[in-house]
């Protein structure tokens, strides 16, 4: 396992199925907090993640509680738009998770708040618009974390 990507309540289903390929290709789990938007047999996840689910580390988990308990010795960091650090700042490492919320609403305000020090975003023009898709940034992220590590295990 190279890192731990959680979606925090995710609602769209293509979304949660790419980012699930991306994980199997990365060598990452995927951690689900739920209540999920959309049911994991549902044939657009499963279209989005292709043949890819038999491979997927995946951890499906009650509540965000849950899962830090869990693992409450981890390093938790969490993106968000309302972060002051940028993503390509913070010096990652193996077995890290890094949080990604809810696409409609990002992540909860007590958890940014909670967890400001480890608030992390990708940088954007100032504009009308939110965000990026879920998926690119779950990507972007990631891809930077490896690569810090070297890409392990990766070729």
């Amino acid at each position: 396992m190279n890192l731990n990507i959680v979606l925090f309540q995710p609602e769209i289903p293509q979304n949660t199925g790419n980012i699930a390929r991306t994980c199997v290709l990365t060598n990452c789990t995927l951690h689900l907090i739920k209540p999920l938007g959309f049911s994991l047999d549902e044939k657009h996840l499963k279209r989005a993640g292709l043949d890819y689910w038999p491979y997927l580390n995946l951890e499906i988990h009650e509540s965000f509680d849950e899962l830090r308990k869990k693992y409450k010795d981890s390093t938790f960091y969490f993106s968000t738009t309302h972060g002051e650090n940028s993503y390509a700042d913070v010096e990652f490492k193996e077995g890290d998770f890094i949080v990604f919320g809810r696409e409609s609403s990002g992540l909860p305000d007590e958890v940014r708040e909670d967890n400001k020090d480890r608030c992390i975003k990708v940088p954007m023009i100032s504009s009308t618009t939110r965000s990026l898709n879920l998926s690119n940034t779950v990507a972007i992220v990631t891809y930077e974390a490896l690569r810090q590590m070297n890409f392990p295990n990766m070729k």
